[in-house]
């Protein structure tokens, strides 16, 4: 693969360390394990048509207290208190079950809330004794910084309080430590209300007892009757105004879920896009299509009718649109518009899913794909900036759910989306994997059936099966090497297992087998020929290569300059006589004359500019521009795979201007980064590239001439991803496409420091992805 010129780390299969071929064979799949797989990816399956959320005891707290709409002296909801009277944890406190021990701020606002409830229709003693044992045993915590302090705290506890003492309820705490809470209490709500936060202050309603305005919170009340989709505001009130709307509503929660509800609702489809954000995270999404394709049909249908559940919460909002565009949805990024940097942190949206929004918004921001989409520009811009302040000020790592999210965060800013190779992200993803993901708003909760061990089992298992059959795959790739006597020609650098992996870590799939050994093969003899072209030929021999695949019969018997000729002629013929009977199974027709053309395309072009080279001409930029993306040497290794990838291609869509484009638009931005790249070494050696013909074209310094380059790669990205993804008007199936695409991923995290075959990184790289197994801690 001709991306760069400079020797450098060598790895092989037989690398593999002892450890992994032990692991390795483990997953060799047979009966029992194909039996164990498929019962696991039922069990996901199910999660599509059933999610399920943790119910809150303090949200049902506040349903508890909620009178009755005929008296006011009994519970409308009678239900909840029996819930609450049954599931006090053993300490005396309400909340989560197993709780960490950085959560006890909100067992404290649980506890309270719960304790309150009771108190208010006098019932439970026992239960309000240990409970109060419990606020007073643990109230030092509230000053804990090392706890997180959930949405509102500052407001409700207190408010809380206050209440305590209108019900009489006598808590055995210092009137000074109160008093201190009371006082905190009226700042925030004061200084919320001059910043103009009325959403975040109706959000709170019932921490805020006398001091709210009920007029303007009905104001924000939803369709479905809630205030928020949250039951907690919503009992607030109820219990204040007996609005019909928010009876209905926490009568609709507690028919679904029983005697209790959780700390908001509806939530179906967020966990669903969370679902299939989490299987394709991990690249386990190809078990499941079709119930994915039902998910993103059902969003497709509520982002057009607008509906409130995705568009008012930036965090959906955002996954949404994300997840809409890369499945071929064809829609308006305008939804976001709202969420510019001032109105995204003075909404509630931003306030309550703060960070985690931010990223998504930045991952949403990545996707642009029309010229004018300058919205998504900006939100790109302050987004990553806050991020980055985020990080370096170590306000995620402080967060104790940031453990894992302070890594997705430093991965998403150290790889934008079009240099994230599949793979890559698959293992880091899987090993980072949380399978009892704690989230908080108002209250902490979980989804009890989406974060959880039988998904990343599946992840791990599905890295592990794929990443046995690329081993095999590279082993009988170095023997094709040695068969061939590629690797007894000095001239040529080595680069089999970097040519691999970049096949394997995009077209990882089983059964894209054929499309990655062809993938990988033309990346060893594009590098091998460009090599050749580069400093191992003369011209004798380059133009006896040229003539050679022309005219293309070995048995004519035409002579070989050099052994060398024959070398790489010997292994081109052999690999065009090999795809072409793959293809022929693939595709059902003979495709070997195009791929005889594709190759004597390359040839051509760098035969062009050997020969400017060796008489030192210096060529106009578009003249060189128009060699250059054919020279760069991706048609060889891309535009074969497109037979070998599934759908059927008759010749008139391979001869469509649409693959063209996708080929020119890919290829000219690999050779634009390696140019920036390489500018200096070539340079150096008098070599004429896209940077200095357009200082010497331009009259413009060396910056200036990058700058330029730079905008038109991100133009050129921005319009492949468009022609990718875009579905209406195309010829070209998804999956062919994507192939351009993946290339061009490949390329990006190629050149994001140097040459790419000169970087450790890419040594990691390599071995993560083909050599060593997935493991997991207490799967």
């Amino acid at each position: 693969m001709a991306f760069g010129h400079t020797h450098s780390l060598t790895i092989s299969s037989s690398s593999l360390s002892a450890g992994a071929a032990k692991t390795r064979s483990k997953f060799i799949t047979d009966a029992k394990t194909t039996s164990l797989l498929n019962g696991t990816k039922e069990r996901i399956k199910k999660i599509f048509y059933n999610t399920d959320l943790s119910v809150s005891s303090y949200d049902t707290a506040w349903v508890a207290m909620v009178p009755s709409p005929d008296t006011l002296q009994s519970p409308c909801f009678p239900q909840c208190i029996n819930w609450l009277l049954d599931n006090q944890l053993q300490d005396g406190s309400w909340g989560l079950p197993q709780r960490p021990s950085w959560l006890v701020k909100d067992a404290l606002s649980c506890t309270l809330a719960s304790v309150l409830a009771l108190k208010r229709w006098g019932i439970g003693e026992e239960q309000m004794s240990k409970g109060i044992k419990f606020i007073e045993s643990n109230f030092d915590s509230i000053n804990d910084e090392k706890q997180h302090t959930p949405i509102g705290f500052d407001i409700i506890f207190p408010g809380m309080l206050e209440c305590a003492k209108d019900l009489n309820l006598n808590l055995p705490l210092k009137a000074a430590e109160i008093d201190a809470l009371v006082h905190r209490r009226h700042s925030e709500v004061r200084r919320i209300y001059l910043e103009g936060r009325k959403e975040y202050l109706a959000y709170v309603s019932e921490g805020m007892g006398k001091l709210q305005d009920w007029e303007m919170v009905m104001k924000y009340q939803r369709k479905n009757g809630s205030l928020f989709n949250s039951p907690s505001a919503t009992a607030a009130a109820l219990s204040h105004l007996q609005v019909a709307g928010c009876l209905e509503y926490l009568r609709s929660v507690l028919e679904k879920f029983g005697d209790a509800v959780p700390t908001f609702y509806p939530f179906d489809l967020y966990a669903r896009l969370f679902l299939v954000e989490s299987l394709q995270s991990l690249g386990i999404d190809h078990h499941f299509k079709n119930e994915i394709r039902g998910v993103m049909d059902e969003t497709y249908r509520y982002w057009l009718q607008g509906e409130g559940e995705i568009l008012l919460d930036p965090a959906t909002c955002a996954m949404a649109f994300r997840l809409l565009r890369f499945n071929g949805y064809d829609i308006s990024s305008d939804p976001l518009a709202k969420f510019t940097e001032d109105q995204f942190f003075n909404s509630l949206g931003g306030c309550l899913k703060g960070i985690r929004a931010v990223l998504e918004l930045y991952k949403a921001s990545q996707v642009i794909i029309y010229p004018d989409e300058f919205l998504l520009e900006k939100q790109n811009l302050w987004s990553r900036q806050f991020l980055e302040q985020e990080l370096s000020r170590g306000s995620i790592h402080s967060d104790r759910l940031g453990k894992q999210f302070s890594k997705q965060v430093e991965y998403q800013l150290k790889f934008p989306y079009h240099s994230q190779l599949e793979r890559l992200a698959h293992r880091r993803n899987t090993e980072n994997y949380s399978v009892d993901d704690i989230s908080i708003l108002k209250t902490s909760y979980r989804f009890l059936n989406i974060s959880n061990e039988y998904i990343q089992q599946l992840a791990v298992d599905d890295f592990n099966i794929c990443q046995s059959i690329h081993q095999e795959e590279l082993k009988n790739l170095e023997r094709w090497v040695a068969q061939y006597r590629l690797d007894k020609l000095k001239f040529a650098r080595q680069k089999l297992p970097y040519c691999y992996f970049s096949g394997a870590a995009t077209l990882f799939s089983p059964e894209l087998s054929d499309a990655r050994i062809s993938w990988a093969k033309n990346g060893v003899l594009t590098t091998v020929v460009d090599d050749f072209f580069d400093v191992g030929g003369s011209i004798d021999e380059l133009e006896n290569l040229v003539q050679l695949v022309k005219k293309w019969n070995v048995e004519e018997g035409m002579d070989y300059c050099s052994e060398a000729v024959k070398i790489i002629f010997s292994a081109i013929h052999s690999y065009i006589c090999e795809v072409g009977e793959k293809a022929f199974m693939w595709q059902g027709r003979d495709v070997t004359s195009h791929v005889v053309e594709i190759w004597l395309n390359l040839l051509k072009s760098m035969l062009k500019e050997a020969e400017w080279c060796r008489n030192k001409s210096v060529p106009s930029l578009d003249e060189y521009m128009e060699n250059a993306y054919v020279s760069f040497a991706l048609g060889p290794i891309v535009l074969p795979a497109v037979y070998l990838v599934g759908p059927k291609l008759p010749e008139e869509s391979v001869k469509h201007p649409e693959i063209h484009n996708l080929y020119k638009l890919m290829s000219t931005s690999g050779r634009l980064l390696n140019d920036i790249r390489g500018f200096k070494r070539e340079s150096k050696q008098g070599k004429l590239n896209a940077v200095s013909l357009h200082m010497i074209n331009s009259d413009i310094t060396e910056e200036e001439a990058m700058q330029k380059l730079r905008s038109l790669i991100d133009s050129n990205r921005r319009e492949l991803l468009r022609l990718v993804l875009q579905e209406k008007g195309s010829i070209i199936p998804r999956a062919v496409k994507d192939l351009f695409w993946k290339m061009s991923k490949v390329l990006h995290l190629f050149y994001m420091k140097n040459d790419g075959f000169t970087s450790q990184d890419m040594f990691n790289f390599v071995n993560d992805v083909v050599q060593e197994p997935v493991s997991v801690e207490k799967l």
